[in-house]
């Protein structure tokens, strides 16, 4: 499905596509993918593409949410969710920060310990 939704996003010259590995994360989805759109209209288009695309490799609920709008658009297809944004909104609320960051482990946060990031590379892996 990351396949698909890569090769429909690059179709639809969509900027800065990011696939962040959810696992160990979230339970609400295995992986995020995260691309820019540079309109309202770019945003919706590719949102519709996506959903066309996905729905014909059989996914029989694909959600989505600000597709009206355009300035940013969740698609939940269960185990990936899609967030199209417009560059000012994805600025905005840095989803590839929040969520491309490696958790804490909680024997070193509790002891105020910096973290390494180079031990945490299979948590935060790009696919």
């Amino acid at each position: 499905m990351i396949q698909t939704i890569q090769v429909s996003l690059n179709d639809d010259k969509a900027k800065d596509i990011a696939v962040i590995n959810l696992i160990g994360k979230a339970s609400f989805a295995d992986y995020m993918v995260i691309a820019t759109g540079t309109s309202q209209r770019q945003v919706t288009t590719m949102a519709n593409h996506l959903c066309k695309k996905l729905k014909a490799q059989g996914l029989k609920s694909v959600s989505t949410e600000g597709l009206s709008m355009g300035n940013w658009v969740l698609i939940d297809s269960g185990d990936v969710v899609i967030h199209l944004f417009r560059q000012e909104f994805r600025t905005f609320y840095d989803l590839d920060k929040l969520w491309g960051n490696p958790l804490p482990r909680p024997d070193q946060a509790a002891l105020g310990k910096k973290l390494e990031p180079e031990k945490f590379n299979h948590i935060n892996e790009m696919t």
